[in-house]
């Protein structure tokens, strides 16, 4: 009897798994040969969600593993943070060489953040500003900015042309624990004022993910997507696919508010050792994506 052929080692394994996963997800009909034979992606329709990575996954290394990680893992799209070397907010020179490290290899910065805002000035603010407008990048995620600066942050908004998205970060946030507070604060302001949903804090506040995107509409402008074994509990996170995140319907809800941002994934365990956990990620995305007949070439 011919012995079956199993993955050469666990990132092959994870992303076998996933993928597997992913068939069983978005589909009900699918046979068995589609796990070895998967649709071309020429035929399939050009996906309307963008897939990126928050350089916050990879915290514990430095920016030469980041790249090297993201090009293993086939992304191009990252949300980078002021930790490690991933994108400094200082000196300018800094922030530059970093740019020109992730342009180099074919790395796109979509976002700054997650960057705080704790002061209620002017010169303060515009620094923040100042970083993003140097990165290139036209969203800053932002977190733990009070209801009392917004409009001093909104002038900031209208003169560098910068989307400002605030971050949730579930029940422990005492200010911004779902993004349906973020969009009441914002109401009124100029619409690049919005929200980064993290889907994963959204759920544990008790808000509907799905119905919270529809709601933000336009003033959704990033997305921290992760995965959760109870929408209870912060310490559940697994692999997105892994838990009960009810990703498919995430991608079509923004497919139907046309969502132009990014889903960045977020791995905020296993920080020690993240590319297992993020290879599992990104292979189950895909396959949601190939069974809703998208293509996930970014």
């Amino acid at each position: 009897m011919m012995a079956s052929v199993m993955p050469t080692n666990r990132r092959d394994f994870l992303r076998s798994g996933a993928v597997a996963a992913a068939v069983a997800a978005t589909s009900t009909t699918v046979s068995a040969p589609w796990l070895f034979a998967q649709p071309k992606q020429d035929a399939l329709k050009e996906s309307p969600i963008k897939l990126g990575i928050a350089s916050y996954t990879f915290r514990e290394f430095d920016r030469a593993h980041v790249i090297d990680w993201m090009k293993e893992l086939k992304v191009a799209n990252l949300n980078a943070k002021d930790v490690k070397d991933h994108l400094p907010m200082s000196p300018a020179e800094a922030t530059e060489a970093a740019v020109a490290a992730y342009t180099a290899a074919g790395i796109k910065l979509t976002a700054a953040g997650t960057v705080y805002f704790p002061k209620d000035e002017d010169e303060d603010i515009r620094a923040k500003f100042d970083y993003a407008k140097r990165a290139g990048v036209k969203v800053i995620v932002a977190g733990d900015p009070t209801p009392q600066t917004l409009p001093r942050i909104e002038k900031f908004v209208k003169e560098y042309d910068i989307k400002f998205a605030i971050h949730n970060h579930g029940p422990e946030d005492k200010i911004w624990p779902s993004p349906l507070d973020v969009l009441k604060a914002v109401k009124g302001m100029d619409p690049r004022m919005g929200c980064c949903i993290d889907v994963g804090h959204t759920v544990r506040a008790g808000t509907d993910v799905v119905q919270a995107m529809h709601e933000a509409g336009p003033r959704l402008h990033n997305i921290h997507m992760k995965d959760l074994a109870n929408f209870e509990k912060k310490d559940s996170q697994v692999a997105v696919g892994e838990g009960i995140m009810p990703v498919k319907k995430i991608f079509e809800a923004l497919g139907a508010i046309k969502y132009k941002g990014f889903v960045d994934l977020e791995y905020e365990i296993h920080a020690d050792d993240p590319m297992p956990g993020a290879i599992e990620s990104f292979a189950y995305m895909r396959g949601v994506l190939e069974g809703m007949e998208y293509s996930h070439q970014q």
